[in-house]
């Protein structure tokens, strides 16, 4: 194992030096002694070529000759556009999901010693050619025995030793330039790298991307926006997902899609739609939207259906966060930079010390030059770009789900745009959220709310009974007890706090805090002694 790490580093040193990605270091300010030890390199005695190419293509070239676990780094370290450059994080998306096959026969190997069987056994058909080949997975084509046709999706033979190497590389050398530099410190390599980390292992469980697609189906079970395809439960397995296979036209292929009479303006306001019921009625967002994930159905191209696959990275908001979020768009539409500045605060996504003064008017040098062109112009993924790295000034910490909020709206925005030139997000964005916020305090969820505290809000009742009882219990089993102990009236008023506060928690269903302040007074009252 030593021995195979070392080699790794010899290949990521070779491949270094190739690009010159040491000059791209030294390039900033460093401390006296990294700056001594450029000096110590051997290799940077040797003549060497220059290179005609940019910063963000040599590291871009690279990550892909390092291999699928480096590219996959360095897709992900391409949405992070709130700590990159602009020029390498726009070189970095360049980056491809298709990387050279692996032997089918480990595919088949690997499929039989999950599943217990031999895959003549369990298809009526397995195609050997994979229909395409990514970073931690290739998927082949097959049927089952009943007929259906289905595709195979099985996880690289060997990722696990060479994740474990190349993620201790990178969190190495993410700690030395912490170490090394001001700008690199700025950028948070380490928690750049935890974050792969993270998203690399969950994407090793393909019983994890099984649900996350069941969870998207079911939550656009026959809507004309969205199909997911359906998960083979039992063929499923941590290293072998089977689904669904669908037939449609990638979403890019423009001239597929116009060849169809595909209603374009339709198909990117859906797309928008999409997005936003993933976010704010689901809290359940598909968070990997790039363009070899997303196809459009070939039935009704007068009424366009998206079809999403691979599922798995999937992002979520909680009610706060959803709430703030709402608010936040909805006060840009306005622009009341104030109330933007307000809810940061509010919401904990900055420091409760930030003056609003400085961060209304922060935000308000970001915003207005934006603001005055026209609103189709606009770009609202660049806008929250923008105001993350302003937030960022701030002491703004990470928000990892809006990060992922972030990456995912700047894909569908784009495609979009690429669908329907003049498409209007603001426009499109704004009812959908206006209309949100008014079913907050709509009735029915009022009465969903209310339903929910139902469920939770019994046992105050029964403790308010358990209390009472005792009560009238007391006297009977110690009456000298009962006669020199001046606190009844004080435990009956904690009995009448704790009934009170199961009522109200009944009856506000907005998560009134009067009822959580007379719960903790009654209960308080009674237990003394």
């Amino acid at each position: 194992m030593k021995l195979l790490a070392v080699r790794r580093l010899l290949r990521i040193q070779r491949v270094v030096i190739r690009y010159q990605l040491d000059d791209l270091l030294f390039a900033q300010a460093l401390p006296l002694w990294l700056r001594v030890l450029r000096y110590a390199l051997p290799w940077r005695w040797l003549p060497r070529k220059a290179l005609h190419l940019s910063r963000g293509a040599r590291l871009r070239l690279a990550l892909e000759e390092l291999g699928p676990i480096f590219i996959k780094f360095g897709q992900l370290l391409s949405t992070r556009r709130d700590l990159l450059p602009m020029d390498i994080a726009d070189e970095l998306a360049k980056l491809q999901d298709q990387v050279p096959p692996f032997d089918p026969e480990h595919s088949r190997a690997l499929i039989e010693a999950q599943l217990g069987a031999k895959v003549g056994d369990l298809f009526a058909r397995f195609d050997a050619q994979p229909l395409a080949s990514a970073s931690v997975a290739q998927v082949h084509g097959a049927q089952l025995k009943s007929g259906e046709e289905v595709v195979v999706k099985v996880i690289r033979p060997g990722l696990e030793p060479v994740i474990r190497q190349d993620l201790a590389w990178l969190f190495l050398l993410a700690k030395l330039a912490e170490k090394a530099s001001a700008d690199a410190r700025r950028l948070r390599p380490v928690e750049v790298v935890g974050d792969y980390e993270k998203t690399i292992y969950d994407e090793l469980d393909l019983l994890r991307e099984a649900a996350n697609a069941s969870q998207l189906r079911r939550n656009f079970e026959g809507s004309p926006l969205l199909y997911v395809p359906q998960v083979y439960w039992e063929l499923c397995r941590p290293k072998v997902l089977v689904m669904e296979r669908i037939y449609g036209i990638q979403v890019t292929d423009l001239v597929t899609l116009a060849d169809q009479r595909t209603d374009m303006k339709l198909l990117a306001e859906r797309g928008v739609e999409i997005f936003f019921t993933q976010v704010f009625r689901d809290s359940f967002f598909h968070a990997d939207m790039h363009p070899g994930n997303i196809f459009v159905s070939t039935r009704t191209p007068w009424n366009p259906q998206y079809i999403a696959i691979d599922c798995g990275i999937i992002g979520s908001l909680t009610a706060e966060d959803q709430d703030y979020l709402a608010r936040n768009l909805l006060a840009f539409f306005k622009r009341d930079y104030r109330r933007v500045a307000q809810l940061h605060i509010d919401s904990g996504w900055v420091p409760a010390d930030t003056k609003v003064n400085d961060f209304e008017a922060a935000i308000r040098t970001v915003c207005e030059p934006i603001f005055e062109r026209p609103l189709k112009d606009i770009s609202f993924g660049q806008l929250l770009l923008r105001l993350f790295q302003t937030a960022r000034r701030f002491n703004m910490e990470v928000q990892p789900q809006l990060v992922l909020l972030q990456k995912t709206l700047l894909n569908i925005e784009g495609l979009g745009r690429q669908l329907y030139p003049d498409l209007d997000l603001w426009t499109t964005a704004q009812p959908f959220l206006e209309r949100w916020m008014r079913d907050r305090v709509s009735p029915l969820h009022l009465l969903r709310n209310l339903q929910q505290q139902a469920e939770q809000v019994p046992h105050l009742s029964q403790m308010a009974r358990d209390t009472l009882e005792r009560l009238n219990q007391q006297p009977r089993d110690n009456p000298a007890a009962s006669s020199s102990n001046g606190h009844w009236p004080a435990r009956l008023l904690g009995t009448v706090l704790i009934g009170g506060a199961a009522t109200q928690g009944l009856l506000l269903s907005l998560g009134a805090w009067p009822s959580w302040a007379m719960l903790a007074g009654g209960v308080y009252l009674v237990m003394r002694r």
